[in-house]
């Protein structure tokens, strides 16, 4: 039961981020809303350290996983809020749904599972395709949402290695001092870039932009990751990102609903291709191994 609510909250909550960051980005700009997302965010993971009264570990393997951690917390997250700028929030999702087949590339080079069979194969060609298919989609909408394309497989790429170097370095550290120690290592990695490409903070905002941040840093970012490196430590981490085939429907739909986001013929079927490489990822080795006992029995 414990597994279940948290992949239905951190599905919730992933549906509804791309929507936050798409709102706080256009309002604050991105790297002050996503460096106020992780300060707010590095605040609350520290009271909840308090609260459970919990020290972080600074051995060299919890160093290894921290930084492990930050991969995704600064390197994904940034470059998806670059990309934010360029894309309606809804692609995000859909995009960040072909992270359990790089996740799995990279889980066959690395932690030798068994992820690249025939099914495997078949799925990242029909994801492949809908990839092409959002390609032409974001062509209609200019070079910039190319761009967006771009950036979004670059964070899920990060995203795919932080989750599979943790698993390699095996720290079986709490989901709770992960998350801290990556957002202490991220911090101050934030704060430079900022300072360096930025240095403004913005001093006309709206309320919505303002909220969406509250919103990413008090419950996003301490739920959020905390719940997902929960999932990973229970879980295989090919299973764990299989969160992402519900996501893309639910953010397609707020992202419509909220933001008045266009949902083209393209994007639909872009989407289709993608979900259902997504299934085919899933299911597709399983139904095969168990047709093949049955007709050996």
């Amino acid at each position: 039961m414990r597994i279940f609510l948290a992949y239905l909250t951190v599905i919730l909550l992933w549906a509804t981020t791309p929507l936050a960051i798409k709102l706080s980005v256009d309002g604050l700009g991105v790297l002050w809303s996503i460096t106020l997302r992780m300060g707010i965010g590095t605040l609350c993971m520290g009271l909840l350290l308090w609260l459970f009264k919990k020290r972080l570990p600074l051995t060299r393997l919890a160093c290894l996983t921290y930084a492990a951690v930050s991969v995704q917390i600064y390197g994904a997250m940034l470059v998806v809020y670059w990309a934010a700028q360029f894309i309606p929030s809804g692609w995000i999702s859909v995009i960040s749904g072909l992270t359990p087949l790089v996740t799995a590339v990279f889980a066959a080079i690395w932690l030798n599972e068994r992820s690249l069979t025939v099914g495997k194969i078949f799925s990242y060609l029909i994801g492949i395709i809908g990839l092409l298919v959002m390609f032409g989609s974001a062509l209609q909408f200019g070079s910039q949402a190319i761009l967006g394309v771009i950036g979004v497989l670059i964070s899920i790429s990060l995203q795919a290695l932080s989750a599979v170097g943790i698993k390699r370095i095996r720290s079986k550290l709490p989901a709770l001092s992960q998350v801290m120690g990556g957002l202490l290592f991220s911090l101050p990695l934030y704060f430079a870039t900022w300072g360096v490409l930025d240095g403004q903070i913005p001093m006309q905002f709206s309320l919505i932009s303002l909220l969406a941040v509250l919103y990413l840093g008090v419950i996003a970012t301490p739920a959020g990751f905390m719940l997902y490196y929960y999932l990973l430590s229970q879980r295989p981490v090919t299973q764990v990102s299989l969160i992402t085939l519900i996501c893309p429907v639910l953010a397609l739909w707020l992202g419509h609903r909220v933001n008045c986001e266009p949902i083209t013929l393209k994007i639909i079927i872009g989407t289709s291709f993608i979900l259902f490489a997504l299934v085919i990822h899933n299911f597709f080795d399983k139904l095969f191994t168990r047709d093949s006992r049955h007709v050996h029995q």
